[in-house]
């Protein structure tokens, strides 16, 4: 058939994983992000890095540059038009493709590059053995980078205030939340989810660039050692994203016509089909249910609508899974089966977690799925989570190009007046029927020996106002460890401290 020349067409890709056996080895992240670059370039057949109109990196976090683009091109050696810079969250690498396949059907670009990339293995390493690394410093009257879309508050003030913000505490709370839904007791929940996480494992080890390809069984991974101690019940260490890797990834994304000038061979095309972004009620205080998605719903629908398939008829899916319980609200939302397999490079946990770009490692091990398969036609599904299960993009991508061109929507104002909860000051929900109120979700943060130290609870109130409660009470946190507490009802303080 034949192709409209603003048809865009992802047509090369690389991942670069860097096991550095001493700080000697390291590389940092710039580095890995050229050399990354230049792997696509060699993937997609050309000899030589192209000038893009656009090169966009996402936004790292172990270490600092004024304008990342603009330090990778000029390790690169070449000119481009735009350097974007994209906000923290893991939804980004399949933002900017869905941005950038927007702009090359409109004609506004040609041809872009997408990277990202850390050395946090290398930099966590260096800190322990009290080493300065000689990486790039922030430059001195280097431009400012553009700024890809606005940034958006994950957390409230008054959940900053109680020091309720970090993923490790949050996705926990979810896992409890859901785990009272299912009604499943506290070991048969464990078993579920190591099951699932030892899958994700499996499929990790056949993955070339996976960060981590040793196995592990679900009595391994639900087993508490001191090398797999519980960080916030109920998870495990190696139930938690693996940020400490050092890994990159990146795409070169253009259209049909300049693929063709460039002499690309066919066979090195990967269409994006549809692609939606959308986000939560942003702040999980005002969360209906910390046990649904309903933006995952509605966004994943949307984007197979678009694309007109179905996604029960697509066998290479890659769902977000920075944790257990975002896997489970995600394949809830979108009504697929935990028991099928639902990530295409093993997850964060074991193909590696490099903070904001895990999703440019999923598309980048999607392309060499579908570039297999040449003689039918296959389709592919990845959902990228930002924040709290937060922010959502999806993409859909064929080997076969969609018959209406690359097609975009979001389902926001839908999603925007669904049901959302008050958050009661603490002081409110002190005075509530006497300070009772009960347990929607909860988890409780271990120290670095593996023992209780801080029980969290998001209760509800009897005028269903949502309130926060902790205590650092080492019996209490202790107690909340066994049985199951979501349903229970619960004393609070006018500062907030749970008592059981």
């Amino acid at each position: 058939m034949s192709i409209d020349p603003r048809t865009p067409v992802l047509v090369g890709q690389a991942q670069i994983v860097n096991h550095a056996a001493t700080l000697a080895d390291a590389r940092e992240p710039v580095q890995l992000i050229a050399e990354a670059i230049r792997s696509a370039t060699t993937d997609a057949g050309l000899t030589s890095v192209p000038d893009v109109d656009a090169l966009n990196i996402v936004r790292m976090l172990s270490w600092r540059y004024t304008n990342p683009a603009h330090t990778v091109a000029k390790l690169l050696g070449i000119n481009t038009r735009a350097d974007g810079i994209t906000p923290h969250g893991g939804n980004m690498p399949q933002l900017i493709v869905n941005k950038l396949a927007r702009e090359i059907q409109n004609g506004e670009l040609d041809i872009a590059i997408i990277a990202g990339g850390e050395s946090s293995y290398s930099r966590s390493r260096a800190q322990k053995e009290n080493v300065t690394l000689n990486w790039t410093p922030e430059a001195q009257g280097t431009p400012a980078p553009l700024q890809i879309i606005d940034d958006a508050a994950m957390s409230s003030p008054e959940e900053i205030a109680r020091k309720i913000f970090l993923p490790v505490q949050i996705y926990p709370m979810f896992e409890t939340a859901l785990r009272a839904k299912a009604n499943r007791g506290i070991a048969e929940h464990d078993q579920m989810i190591s099951e699932l996480w030892a899958r994700f494992s499996g499929v990790a080890t056949t993955n070339p660039n996976a960060w981590s390809q040793t196995a592990l069984s679900a009595e391994q991974i639900r087993a508490v050692t001191p090398k797999n101690r519980m960080i916030g019940s109920p998870y495990r260490k190696v139930m938690n994203s693996n940020n400490q890797v050092d890994m990159a990834a990146a795409l070169i994304i253009c259209s049909a016509e300049k693929a063709t000038q460039l002499g690309i061979a066919r066979d090195r095309w990967v269409f994006p089909i549809s692609g939606t972004d959308c986000h939560e009620h942003y702040f999980i205080s005002n969360r209906f249910s910390f046990s649904d998605t309903p933006a995952v719903r509605l966004g994943g629908a949307m984007a197979c609508d678009l694309a007109d398939i179905s996604l029960a008829d697509i066998s290479l899916v890659d769902l977000y899974s920075c944790f257990p319980s975002a896997v489970q609200l995600g394949a809830q939302s979108l009504n697929l089966s935990l028991t099928q397999q639902l990530t295409i490079t093993g997850g964060l946990s074991f193909a590696g977690g490099p903070w904001n770009n895990y999703v440019m490692h999923a598309i980048a091990t999607m392309m060499t799925k579908l570039r297999r398969d040449t003689g039918s036609k296959q389709d592919g599904f990845i959902w990228a989570n930002g924040g709290y299960a937060t922010k959502h993009s999806f993409g859909l991508y064929s080997n076969e190009p969609a018959k209406s061109g690359f097609r975009y929507g979001s389902p926001q104002s839908k999603i925007d007046s669904l049901d959302k909860r008050e958050l009661a000051s603490t002081s409110d929900a002190a005075s509530d029927v006497a300070g009772q109120a009960t347990i929607e979700a909860y988890t409780v943060m271990h120290d670095r020996d593996g023992k209780p130290e801080t029980a969290i609870a998001a209760v509800l109130l009897n005028d269903s106002r949502r309130a926060w409660a902790t205590s650092t009470d080492k019996q209490v946190a202790t107690a909340m460890c066994t049985n199951e507490w979501v349903g229970c009802k619960v004393n609070l303080n006018p500062d907030g401290t749970l008592h059981i």
